[in-house]
């Protein structure tokens, strides 16, 4: 529900009408500007996809020539490509990393710096119905639905870009 404000102006008496989005619309309206951004390739995307109050986690092995050598549990999600939207990028990663292609977008968490100097993450929170499967086994090893107390709790988890688990749990923790 909107709320209509009406504002006078004096002298001349000249009416303003203000209508005020309600939260809803508040957060829709956010979620449309930030998936019809166009950005470069410092820009990445972020899929925080929950199904049945799991989080879907992937252990993403990198090597020297892709950044440096280490393991880290992540999101499904990449860089954008020149000309992509947030969006496209998003609904791109997603279907390459997991085969999941009926990905709801609802929520824009937020954004966060990247792991790798000057890189933005722009985090969404997604639902599926579908399961992910292993599509990019010389970059992942495996990936698993992990329960949000989990998640939550155990060190593990942590290790990923700390502000983005930070900024994931403050999110999920709200939705409870």
């Amino acid at each position: 529900m909107q709320k209509r404000i009406v504002l006078q102006v004096l002298p001349d008496n000249e009416v303003w009408e203000i209508e005020i989005p309600s939260h809803q619309d508040r957060k829709k309206l956010m979620l449309e500007h930030y998936l019809s951004k166009k950005l470069d390739s410092f820009a990445c995307t972020s899929a925080v996809i929950v199904k049945d109050n799991a989080l879907l986690l992937g252990l993403r092995h990198y090597t020297p020539d892709k950044w440096k050598n280490i393991s880290v549990w992540t999101t499904p999600g990449g860089r954008c490509d020149e000309g992509e939207t947030l969006e496209e990028t998003l609904r791109r990663e997603t279907q390459e990393e997991v085969g999941i292609n009926d990905l709801t977008i609802v929520h824009f968490i937020g954004e966060t710096p990247g792991a790798k100097e000057g890189d933005t993450v722009y985090m969404f929170f997604c639902s599926t119905l579908q399961d992910p499967v292993l599509m990019e086994p010389e970059k992942f090893s495996e990936w698993r639905w992990v329960p949000m107390g989990q998640y939550f709790e155990e060190a593990i988890w942590k290790e990923m870009n700390p502000p983005a688990h930070n900024l994931i749990v403050n999110y999920l923790k709200n939705l409870q």
